[in-house]
């Protein structure tokens, strides 16, 4: 039985004058609800809520309507409508195929799921989806991969390492990289973190495995953040990652926590050995030194007194060739001259007085200050009638 067919009221009653044929509705005596006997449920005032069909009749009137024509079974839609609606939905398709790449970015254009090219920063374009996709790649922003687990948190599975010498490090250190290829780094490795990751542990590990466990503790760890880093690079260059590793650094580098203890007391150990060499390293230069300064004064003074005593010679003789040739000349004066000086040398330090009296009549009174003792700066030449007093100074004939 048809939805529509009016003829059989069906459960729900006689349908209202107007809706369906020209039969009119029995008459009752009896209460009838909205005038005209129970409606439908469909319809506008039944508990059904509103008609759908008619609610689809009318979108499609209004659609037409848009179209173009007045609705009727024969009215055409017209073209321009259709073009007009056609044209505005390309544009838009169209324009959905700008984009903005950023200054720290480069974008990599795929055609198709393959690689077509790269873009540098600026207002770009590309063809809109599906045709061509982009994906942009973040290329002077520094990365950086902890291994080993973080501060207060290690993770034994990446941390401990076996060394050269077959000892045990608990080691935790960083990477830090980059992206130098954008379209390698897209579709050379899957999970490029991952990668890097596993890259930076491989390669330290097998660098410390060629490095004694003292060397990672004290003074080695450049060393091996060197190697390691270059040893990264040359693997990942090899895959063709377009991955570059800027700096590798062991942010901690212990022995295993059940022996620190014993470490620890060993490398006091170690540390007073150096101090103790450090000792007698200074003891011996600083005792050398000294030596070495008193046996330079010896040898000055040495130097200093042959030179004297050199001199004084070559002195002497030249006094005494100078007198000598004196004495040729006049040898009377000469031998004078030289019994005067001598004696006034040897009485220049005597408080002796010496009188000559010779033909002196009357007695001779000495001063007083002839017997005082003789002095820088006392002179005495006492004169007196009759004869003669030597008093003799230093450097001054009589």
């Amino acid at each position: 039985m048809p939805w529509n067919d009016n003829a059989n009221p069906g459960p729900w009653g006689t349908p209202p004058s107007g809706e369906g044929g020209d039969k009119q509705p029995p008459k009752s005596s009896g209460p009838q609800r909205g005038g005209g006997g129970p409606r439908r449920p469909g319809g506008p005032g039944g508990p059904g809520g509103p008609d759908i069909s008619a609610t689809l009749d009318r979108l499609i009137a209004q659609l037409r309507g848009l179209l173009g024509g007045a609705g009727g079974p024969g009215d055409g839609i017209r073209p321009g409508a259709v073009a007009a609606v056609a044209g505005a939905g390309f544009a838009i398709w169209a324009l959905s195929g700008l984009y903005i790449v950023q200054p720290n970015e480069e974008a990599v254009v795929t055609t198709f799921g393959a690689y077509s090219r790269s873009e540098s920063p600026g207002l770009r374009y590309h063809l809109p989806t599906p045709i061509e996709h982009v994906e942009k790649v973040a290329v002077t922003s520094l990365n950086r991969i902890d291994v080993g687990g973080a501060a207060g948190a290690d993770v034994p599975e990446e941390s401990l390492m076996l060394t050269g010498d077959e000892n045990i490090v608990n080691l935790d250190f960083s990477v830090t990289w980059r992206v130098a290829d954008a379209a390698k780094y897209v579709f050379t490795v899957r999970d490029q973190e991952d990668a890097v990751k596993a890259v930076s542990e491989s390669a330290m590990r097998e660098v410390v495995g060629k490095t004694t466990l003292q060397d990672i503790l004290t003074t080695g760890r450049g060393k091996v953040q060197t190697q390691s880093a270059e040893l990264m690079q040359k693997t990942l260059d090899g895959w063709g990652a377009g991955v570059s590793v800027v700096e590798v650094q062991i942010r901690s580098a212990n022995p295993p926590q059940e022996v620190v203890a014993a470490f620890r007391e060993v490398a006091n150990a170690g540390q007073d050995a150096e101090s103790a060499v450090n000792e007698a390293n200074s003891y011996r230069n600083r005792v050398i030194n000294e030596a070495k300064g008193d046996a330079a004064k010896l040898t000055q003074s040495a130097q200093g007194y042959r030179e004297q005593a050199v001199r004084e010679a070559i002195g002497e003789a030249s006094r005494f060739s100078q007198i000598l040739t004196e004495y040729k000349r006049a040898p009377g004066v000469t031998r004078d001259r030289l019994y005067i000086e001598t004696m006034q040398r040897v009485l220049s330090r005597s408080n002796k007085v010496v009188i000559d009296g010779k033909g002196a009549s009357a007695p001779i009174i000495l001063p007083p200050d002839v017997f005082r003792p003789k002095t820088a700066t006392a002179r005495v030449e006492p004169q007196a009638e009759g004869g003669r007093v030597v008093t003799p100074s230093p450097g001054a004939p009589q």
